[in-house]
């Protein structure tokens, strides 16, 4: 104002305002016009900026209220990945918790053949730090360019992920799995099968057990970067639950012992193959089951058909002259005879229908011991056709022939046992000295278990039992200890097929067999499968043992001279590791000279 008033008192001033006044109303119009013009512009811009951050302030309320869910999606659907979290398997231990299986972590490389379209010419990096074909990795990218999840080498060992995580390719990335492993290898190889590469059970224990031996995977919601790099964990989808261990009946220490002398025997002899089953007769359980051919499960080249399978359980063999002391058990069990009956085997061979059986020596009049000790054939057919056909087989189908053992194992045969309403005379004959019936090596031991058992009959278990079941009674046990004194004769009597049976310090009671295999419908006269099974010690069975050697092919093939010594050595060896007493504390057996004779049979 007091500016004004200067101005106002200049003469200059004065003089201005006066021409302003004195200006036409024309030109005071068109100031006025263009001002109003300006406050329109003004007004508009104003109107323009209020409008334009209502629409910021509508579109942010319309993001973070109403469209907030598909926004939160479509966000996920880029950066949060549904991650799962592999369960760990179930670690698998022999009777005293020392490790068969185990499950080790390992990464897995895959690629997301999308991102790697731009960058296919790293694929000879990745290549070069996988130790792989080059070329044979980019047909395998290229041709799956429309997928998102493309595995390129599975269980790789903590050196080789280093190399492809320190290459930081776009695409390729690394995800942590299990890969199985089997301490014993092939000793225990055929037991506990193995699994596949996604950790599933295949064979054996693994495939038995799967269910309870694998996990159930867990789930997280994670967000990752562009590079696929996990940031932040978000939430817990499922909880992860490891798989269950599992505890075997083996006893590793007789596992090992069995393979080795199982192994010494097939290449001694030059056989086919063979299987070793111990039981324990208290129990039921599997102390060892070995079988030659053997392999290795941590070698995947060596999984071919005929080496895996478990021939213990699955194949089938006519058992010969061992099937001879259930036929003597049913004959005891009749009442029609007793341990101390006489036999007469003149002339030493016996004909039934068209056919003549003889044995290798004219035995003459013997007791039942003796048919036994020295194998005769001729004396177990008099005594089976003086038998009720139903009696025999009631007998042999209680101790379990024909049937399953019920051990769980996959692929278990239940063996060929026809019923006696098929019988003849000659199907009796044959049957007393073990042709037209086949068993497999798990059903004889479990047999024989029976007898040391003094008659009850235990479910075969792969799986350790802290309490021993009760069973099932087939054979009263004055039968049994009577049986038990007449295969100790197999061992003990001069000239008898068992003596190389025997175990320094320990009573043997067992039997020998030795069977012709068919052959394109027909017997092969010099294709032999060579048995022998018992149970030890004599006076009070802890152990049942059977040694099933295939087609040896070094000179010798009786039971008596190639599966008697590998009983010898795993029974002998077993009862020592587990502290049985000694119960034939006479002077240690030496082994048969030259000069001595032994039944063959």
């Amino acid at each position: 104002m007091k500016l004004w008033a200067t101005l106002r008192g200049r003469p200059g001033a004065r003089r201005a305002t006066r021409a302003l006044r004195d200006r036409p109303a024309a030109v005071r119009g068109g100031a006025r016009a263009a001002s109003d013009s300006f406050r329109a512009r003004l007004l508009l811009v104003f109107v323009v900026l209020i409008a334009a951050a209502a629409a910021l302030i509508g579109r942010a309320v319309d993001l973070q209220l109403v469209d907030h869910g598909f926004l939160a999606q479509q966000g996920d659907a880029r950066f949060a990945r549904l991650a799962a979290i592999v369960a760990h398997r179930g670690n698998i231990t022999d009777r005293n918790s020392e490790p068969l299986a185990v499950s080790t972590p390992v990464d897995s490389v895959w690629v997301n053949p999308r991102e790697l379209g731009g960058s296919l010419e790293q694929l000879p990096r990745l290549a070069g730090a996988l130790g792989g074909d080059r070329q044979a990795l980019l047909r395998h990218v290229s041709s799956n360019m429309d997928r998102e999840f493309l595995y390129v080498a599975r269980g790789l060992q903590p050196a080789e992920a280093s190399r492809v995580k320190a290459l930081n390719l776009p695409g390729v990335n690394l995800t942590r799995e299990y890969r199985r492993y089997y301490p014993a290898g092939e000793v225990a190889g055929h037991v506990l099968g193995f699994t596949s590469i996604d950790d599933m059970g295949q064979e054996g224990a693994e495939l038995a057990f799967d269910n309870w031996l694998a996990g159930e995977d867990g789930a997280k919601r994670v967000i990752q970067d562009s590079k696929g790099r996990k940031v932040e964990d978000i939430e817990s989808i499922r909880p992860v639950r490891p798989g269950r261990d599992l505890r075997l009946s083996l006893d590793l220490r007789i596992q090992y012992l069995a393979y080795r002398e199982l192994k010494s025997a097939i290449l001694e002899n030059r056989a086919l193959a063979g299987s070793v089953v111990v039981i324990d007769i208290d129990s039921g359980e599997v102390l060892a089951m070995v079988n030659q051919p053997a392999y290795n499960p941590n070698d995947r080249s060596q999984l071919m058909a005929a080496a895996i399978r478990n021939r213990a359980v699955t194949d089938l063999f006519e058992p010969g002259s061992s099937i001879k002391p259930f036929i003597v058990a049913a004959a005891l069990a009749s009442g029609k005879f007793t341990a101390n009956s006489i036999l007469d085997t003149s002339p030493g061979f016996i004909q039934v229908g068209a056919t003549t059986f003889e044995d290798e020596h004219n035995l003459g009049t013997v007791g039942l011991s003796t048919v036994l000790a020295k194998s005769s054939n001729v004396g177990m057919i008099k005594l089976a056709l003086q038998l009720e056909p139903q009696q025999i087989w009631s007998t042999l189908n209680r101790f379990g022939f024909g049937q399953v053992t019920n051990s769980g194992f996959p692929g278990e045969s239940a063996g060929v046992f026809s019923n006696y309403s098929h019988w003849r005379a000659i199907s009796i004959a044959t049957l007393s000295h073990g042709y037209g019936i086949s068993v497999t090596p798990l059903q004889l031991a479990q047999a024989y278990a029976a007898i040391g058992a003094l008659g009850i009959r235990r479910p075969v278990s792969m799986l350790r039992v802290d309490t021993p079941p009760a069973g099932e009674r087939v054979l009263d046990p004055a039968v049994c200890r009577a049986m038990l004194g007449l295969l100790e004769a197999v061992t003990t009597q001069e000239g008898a097929t068992g003596v190389r049976a025997r175990i320094p310090g320990y009573r043997v009671a067992g039997k020998t067999g030795t069977a012709w295999k068919s052959s394109n419908g027909t017997y092969s006269k010099d294709r032999y499968t060579s048995v022998f099974a018992g149970v030890a010690p004599a006076s009070n069975p802890r152990l049942a043992t059977v040694i099933v050697i295939d087609e040896p092919t070094a000179g010798k093939y009786m039971g008596g001279d190639v599966s008697a010594p590998v009983f010898a050595a795993v029974v002998g060896g077993a009862l020592r590791l587990l502290a049985v007493a000694p119960d034939d504390m006479n002077a240690p057996v030496e082994p048969l000279s030259s000069g001595q004779k032994v039944a063959r049979r």
